[in-house]
């Protein structure tokens, strides 16, 4: 089983942020894509921590916030083929998408 998300400044992991454009009445259909995507191949990828896929209030954007132990391990699942067919199934869904690494530079909680 794949470990939970733990933000935290300093970490040494690669953090994906991809913002996919939906149709609101695709954007159910997209996170379950990615949801069973998630289930079926990239928890068992070397280097997966954790996927979040969020869904925005107006039906317009879903957001998949996933945590790799490196960048090297989350480029290394862009190269297989298995996880390239999901993302495909995802692509075609959106009507975009902007996937962006990011590294943890600041945390606040109350």
């Amino acid at each position: 089983m794949a470990a939970t998300s733990k933000i935290e400044a300093g970490r040494e992991i690669a953090t994906l942020i991809n913002v996919f454009t939906v149709r609101p009445e695709r954007q159910a259909e997209l996170v379950a894509v990615l949801s069973r995507a998630t289930e079926e191949t990239m928890k068992d990828r070397p280097g997966f921590i954790s996927a979040n896929i969020h869904a925005s209030a107006d039906g317009k954007r879903v957001v998949n916030y996933a945590q790799w132990e490196s960048e090297a391990h989350f480029r290394a699942m862009l190269a297989d083929p298995e996880a390239r067919e999901h993302m495909t199934e995802a692509a075609a869904l959106s009507e975009g998408f902007d996937p962006r690494l990011f590294a943890v530079e600041s945390v606040h909680h109350i």
